[in-house]
């Protein structure tokens, strides 16, 4: 069965869109980030992280496997020194983390043919990433209970906070400025 062969073709043949991907990988693994269109971004990142789980398998491997991943990433990218860089020095960095080597950044339309652009850059390997956000409770679970309504009801009740009360002090002396200004 063909499901899900139709990502990322790019408007090009096969064989052109594998040196692309080549291309675009050496680049990245020599330079760390660059600056290309949105969806052959998206098309790289998959790809390049595949090479890079390849370095990662090799570096712990026996070092006939080793070898064996080593060439495996050579028939995919296909530039001795990007490959080379990658398995000696930069493998070692992703060891401790689960995927996720790189990121991209939208940069917005291109002027010539408002392409939307972007920059795909690998990780620290020490890069924590974005804090993640606590889980929002199911509104079943956030269904108070009788008791807890009526303290939330005896709180409306209470006088504003001190917050509150300078918030309306600021108000009240800035149109008072204001009108100072006018006369």
């Amino acid at each position: 069965m063909r499901h899900l062969k139709h990502r990322f073709q790019l408007g090009r043949k096969k064989e052109h869109r594998i040196a692309l991907m080549s291309n675009l990988g050496a680049a990245l693994l020599r330079h760390g980030r660059i600056q290309t269109t949105l969806p052959k971004a998206k098309a790289l990142k998959p790809f390049i992280e595949k090479i890079i789980t390849m370095a990662k398998k090799a570096e712990g491997a026996a070092p006939e496997k080793a070898l064996h991943y080593r060439r495996l990433a050579l028939t995919r990218v296909r530039d001795k020194d990007a490959v080379a860089t990658l398995f000696n020095d930069r493998a070692s960095e992703f060891t401790n983390r689960e995927g996720g080597y790189t990121r991209i950044y939208k940069l917005g339309t291109r002027i010539g043919d408002a392409a939307e652009m972007a920059v795909i850059q690998l990780i620290a390997g020490e890069d924590e990433g974005y804090d993640k956000k606590p889980r929002k409770k199911s509104p079943a679970k956030v269904e108070a209970t009788p008791a807890t309504e009526e303290v939330a009801e005896d709180e409306s009740v209470e006088e504003p906070s001190a917050e509150a009360e300078v918030v309306e002090e600021v108000a009240e002396e800035a149109t008072e400025d204001e009108a100072e200004k006018k006369e």
